[in-house]
């Protein structure tokens, strides 16, 4: 296959597909973190030497920081052919005991200094040297072999790891690049974390297959996207509760107008943006966000194209090469482009993953016969083929802060409380976050119930923080059904 990378590999006369000559390249700067940042010709260094360690491993983990050092592990891993397992490192140590166990990685990749969690004990360490040189090795691996191992909150259980091949990186990348116009002149600005697909693979591999840059804030804040966008970059990549935060900001702020007026293309994606949100932004600055489509299994589905019209609550067209479809229940494709026929989303095409780890029976339950696979989003086409969501299939999907939260973990983790004797969780809309986490518990005392602060630290301990509840409300008896099943829509209904 093709270099993902191909601006870190010298050809004869130009690295194949950027267009630009290796001289002019090696000079550029491809990674900004903060006050640090190499090179193309000192990532192909620092990426090679990681390379060069990695040979022979089956796939690695990485401890991923918003730092320079994640960037060149995984861009290490994927130059060596081994597929790498992004960690959360606020995961809970249930979760990353459950991930590392599952994944069975042969090393974890980290910064040098970054004080891993005892789940990581037995596993080899390797410290990410960003001064590291080596020449990159030939890319031998195929076009279905394994690049990222990404695990996905489960409704009903612990992560699953998607198994997401490298054509699925190179087909989504491109296609973006196509609906983007995004070239090697592009200078991205972001503040995501790293262990999943929206700040890893949009927005650190996806400048690297461009030849452009990417600048990461470390930690989000208006002041970093304006102090950026104000010095030369063209691309904002963000989530709803950060052009939230924007929109909150605009009024009282007009450097961060300025900036978010001067830029090429701001990207918001991981959940619906509020329209209201879209209008503030517009009315303030001169420019819309735009939203794209995606899942970690699929990686991006469609877009609102950079030459299209930026139609706030929509998601945009399929990309180059993505199949969609709407289905209705019984799986019966609806034809009518009418903006009010709704069906869930199924897709096909090379952005696919491959498998779930370890998992042939959620492998096989998420495709239909004929290869398309179930996304579980509910949505509309509008007669000019856009495509709008409405909402999940099921009721157990929560989007809070850019990040897609299974309930069943969290009720797992509250039910491991001695004070918790039922518990149901749900999502409830939330003006910052998108939706809020909401628990629903029946306490073991009803006299002496846990607090809600207590609750959610439990959760955070054992999970991660964002996935703690921020409202906690009690009952005396949860609503089921005649088989036992908790009827959640009920809940909601009578919050």
């Amino acid at each position: 296959m093709s270099s993902l990378f191909p601006a870190l590999v010298d050809g004869p006369g130009k690295p194949s597909g950027t267009g630009v000559p290796p001289d002019e390249v090696r000079g550029r700067v491809a990674l900004r973190f903060g006050e640090r940042s190499l090179t193309y010709g000192a990532l192909a260094g620092a990426a090679g030497a990681v390379a060069a360690r990695l040979s022979g491993a089956g796939r690695v983990a990485v401890w991923a920081t918003p730092e320079l050092e994640t960037a060149v592990a995984v861009t290490g891993a994927l130059l060596a052919g081994v597929a790498a397992v992004p960690l959360n490192p606020k995961s809970g140590g249930k979760e990353l005991a459950h991930i590392v166990s599952d994944s069975a990685p042969d090393l974890v990749l980290a910064a040098p200094g970054d004080e891993l969690p005892s789940a990581l004990d037995h596993l080899e360490r390797l410290d990410v040297d960003v001064g590291g040189s080596a020449p990159p090795p030939p890319e031998r691996a195929g076009d279905g072999d394994p690049a990222l191992i990404v695990y996905t909150s489960g409704t009903t259980g612990p992560p699953k790891g998607a198994v997401v091949p490298r054509r699925a990186l190179a087909a989504t990348l491109d296609a973006l690049a196509d609906a983007w116009q995004w070239t090697d002149r592009d200078v991205l600005v972001h503040g995501l974390p790293l262990f999943h697909v929206h700040g890893l693979v949009l927005g650190t591999l996806g400048p690297l297959r461009r030849a452009g840059s990417v600048r990461h804030l470390g930690r989000f804040s208006t002041e970093g996207v304006a102090r950026e966008l104000n010095d030369g970059a063209t691309m904002l990549f963000g989530v709803p509760t950060m052009y939230h935060r924007i929109a909150e900001a605009l009024p009282g702020d007009p450097e961060l107008a300025r900036a978010l007026g001067g830029a090429r293309l701001l990207v918001s994606g991981s959940a619906a943006l509020p329209v209201h949100d879209h209008e503030r932004i517009a009315a303030a600055t001169g420019r819309r966000v735009i939203e794209r489509y995606g899942m970690t299994e699929t990686l991006m589905n469609t877009s609102v194209r950079a030459d299209g019209e930026a139609r706030a609550g929509t998601v945009g067209v399929p990309l180059p090469g993505v199949e969609l479809r709407l289905v209705e229940e019984d799986g019966t494709p609806i034809t009518e482009y009418d903006g009010e026929s709704v069906g869930e989303i199924q897709v096909r095409g090379p952005n696919l993953f491959t498998e779930y780890l370890h998992r042939p029976d959620a492998t096989a339950a998420a495709f239909t016969a004929d290869g398309w696979f179930r996304t579980g989003d509910m949505a509309v086409r509008e007669p000019d083929g856009y495509v709008r969501i409405v909402g999940r299939k099921a009721t157990d999907l929560i989007k809070s802060g850019g990040y897609k939260i299974g309930a069943g973990e969290i009720e797992n983790a509250l039910l491991e409380h001695p004070g918790v004797r039922e518990a149901a969780v749900t999502g409830e809309p939330d003006a910052d976050l998108g939706e809020r986490i909401v628990a629903w518990i029946v306490p073991s005392d009803p006299q002496a119930p846990p607090s809600d602060a207590e609750l959610a630290d439990h959760v955070a301990r054992r999970l991660a923080p964002h996935k703690r509840p921020r409202v906690v409300r009690h009952l005396d008896v949860l609503p089921r059904n005649e088989m036992g099943k908790i009827m959640k829509r009920a809940l909601v209904a009578d919050a």
